[in-house]
């Protein structure tokens, strides 16, 4: 049993080391801005004892209840196959009963909403995170204010620039380093809290109400800056599959939530102090020998916080387009050995525009942190929703049970999102247009794609009828083999039927292949292929994948070998038709909407690349079609 453990416990550490680089990247770099934002913000409050201790309060207990109760008990039980984040939950908390039809359009709405609101996070983030970190040179020196926007930028060229490079490489040194983070993050709070350890009154949480009722709508607008301490808790759960439930759980209790919890209180009573180090409470706990290495270790630290936001908007595309909402792009594994190591250059220029230009328009971290936050309460909220459904669904959990547990996390997220709300007008209408215009991107490209699946079957014929013209008219057969990919398993691919009607030849084996990708996160490797004999030479391929699955044609065609269709890729050629959408003048969708679906479908990877499908055995059949 003991050598059980120990072997348990050398497996597991790997993982915690790695969870700490990615996982807690983002919400480890809060204690830069957070606290500051509470008495130096737009919206913040006098650094007063009393409201010193219940800032810390409200601190505190949303870690306590959002972190380490919602997402570290509760959320992470709801996990697809081992994976997570707001699509994975998506897929659980869908009914699946016809009856319940129009509860799942709302609940894909809504998921799809949500996740198109993280990108919003994605790109706030590494601005926020980095600009914050520079700041640091500025409290050395006032000269280097001038220099503080440009250095961000080259910092952040530099990173995006080696994205294409994969993680991987870098990505043992990530843990190391956060481990130095949190350890200075602890050191330099326990420091200050032995100076004044009257700061630890606030674990009371009565200290916390009383600041609220105390300063009544001035304390309700401070919630926007103590949300704060919370954000990148939605990375915990997107980021399971990578690491697994308990190494997160246990970096959280047993080094992250410590050194956060030291550091903001070690923050407070530098603030109890001396009020004027409200400008920029976590580098005024640091002595003079110690600034220059500790922005050092800042920017470091932001860095690795933003590898894991920008790792996660690439992971989240790829679930979106897998899923349907998304048109195909273009996807490089930087690994072969680690799944879920991609690199998508298009979402990443885009990403690093987005950063750049958020550098230059808001200046500073005080100015962005104004735009930061409405966008993760609101996912979080969504998260909340789904997951009431996804618990009856996955747990057997009662309405009321859900509805309670449920219910006191959303009650906590809405008066977050209130004082959130607040900073529409000052920059917060940002990740609320950028989920805005994703999410119509997401719903227009999942209703064209239907539009044009429902044209497309009612123009086909029937595979059966197909197969009674053959023995009516027998086409000359060839040698070789012919793949026909076609999204509908019932109908006869319109570039099997074009084929034959210009070239007159029918191969001798006609493998039909349809790639279905369901809504879970992957498929098992036995469940993956199913194969029909239709007769006559003609075959029915199925390759089932989830949308944490890479589809790959090639690989798909030689496991059919075990099953008895040996398809020799020197002897086969694949057949696939392209589609021009054309708008009309039906009433189905928008006409504007119609045009944005036709500039998506034009400019969407072509599927021979996306399936990994060999270019030089392609044969692509062109067609106009109104939707």
């Amino acid at each position: 049993m003991k050598h059980d453990a120990g072997e348990q416990g050398s497996k597991l550490r790997p993982l915690m080391l790695g969870a700490l680089g990615v996982v807690y990247g983002d919400i480890g770099t809060s204690p830069l801005y957070a606290l500051r934002e509470c008495f130096h913000g737009r919206h913040s409050v006098t650094p007063t004892s009393d409201n010193v201790i219940g800032v810390l309060s409200l601190i505190f207990w949303s870690l306590l209840i959002i972190v380490s109760v919602k997402y570290l008990v509760f959320v992470l039980r709801a996990n697809d196959k081992g994976e997570g984040g707001i699509l994975a939950l998506l897929s659980l908390a869908v009914p699946d009963s016809r009856k319940k039809l129009r509860l799942r359009t709302w609940l894909i709405a809504l998921g799809m909403f949500g996740a198109a609101l993280l990108y919003g996070d994605g790109i706030i983030t590494p601005s926020i995170s980095v600009l914050s970190a520079v700041e640091g040179l500025k409290v050395a020196t006032p000269a280097f204010e001038r220099y503080v926007v440009p250095i961000t930028i080259v910092i952040l060229v530099v990173l995006f620039s080696f994205q294409c490079a994969g993680t991987g490489r870098v990505g043992a040194i990530f843990g190391p380093i956060m481990i130095v983070w949190f350890v200075t993050l602890a050191l330099l709070g326990l420091r200050e809290i032995l100076h004044e350890p009257g700061v630890l009154v606030a674990f009371n949480p009565w200290y916390g109400l009383r600041f609220l009722l105390a300063e009544g709508w001035l304390g309700f607008t401070v919630l926007g800056a103590v949300f704060l301490v919370v954000t990148g808790g939605e990375a915990l759960y997107a980021d399971m599959g990578h690491f697994g439930v308990k190494p997160i759980r246990r970096d959280w209790f047993g080094l992250v939530l410590p050194a956060l919890m030291l550091n903001y209180l070690g923050q407070g009573a530098l603030l109890l102090e001396n009020a004027t180090f409200a400008e920029n409470p976590f580098y005024n706990l640091a002595p003079g020998w110690m600034l220059y290495p500790l922005v050092a270790l800042a920017t470091l630290a932001t860095v690795i916080a933003s590898q894991a936001l920008i790792s996660g908007a690439f992971s989240l595309t790829m679930h979106a387009l897998q899923l349907g909402y998304l048109p195909r792009m273009n996807i490089r594994h930087t690994s072969s050995t680690t799944r879920g190591q991609i690199y998508m250059p298009h979402i990443n220029w885009l990403l690093m525009l987005a950063c750049i230009g958020l550098v230059l328009g808001f200046k500073s971290s005080s100015n962005l942190a104004a735009a930061y936050g409405i966008a993760v309460t609101l996912t979080m909220m969504i998260t909340s929703v789904l997951f009431f459904f996804a618990a009856q669904k996955q747990f057997g959990w009662n309405k009321t049970k859900a509805a309670v547990i449920c219910g006191i996390f959303l009650i906590i997220e809405t008066a977050f999102f209130g004082a959130n709300a607040l900073k529409i007008t000052h920059g917060g209408w940002f990740p609320l247009v950028i989920g805005a215009l994703l999410f119509t991107c997401m719903a227009t490209w999942r209703t064209g794609r239907d539009l044009l699946r429902r044209r497309l079957q009612s123009s086909s014929l029937p595979i059966e009828a197909f197969l009674d013209s053959l023995d009516q008219t027998p086409p000359v057969r060839v040698k070789g083999n012919a793949v026909f990919m076609t999204g509908n398993r019932d109908g006869t691919p319109l570039a099997l039927l074009h084929n034959l009607k210009h070239n007159h030849v029918l191969h001798e084996r006609v493998v039909l292949l349809t790639i279905e990708v369901q809504e879970v996160a992957r498929i098992d490797p036995e469940q993956r292929i199913e194969i029909n004999r239709l007769g006559r030479g003609m075959f029915q391929l199925i390759g089932r994948y989830g949308f944490m699955d890479q589809p790959q044609v090639v690989d798909l065609l030689e496991s059919c070998g075990a099953q008895g269709l040996d398809l020799r890729l020197s002897n086969t050629s694949f057949f696939l038709s392209r589609e021009r959408i054309v708008p009309s003048d039906s009433r189905r969708m928008a006409r504007w909407r119609e045009w944005l679906f036709a500039v998506m479908s034009r400019n969407a990877q072509p599927a021979t690349e996306y399936f990994g499908v060999p270019p030089g055995r392609v044969v692509e059949l062109g067609m106009q079609v109104k939707i």
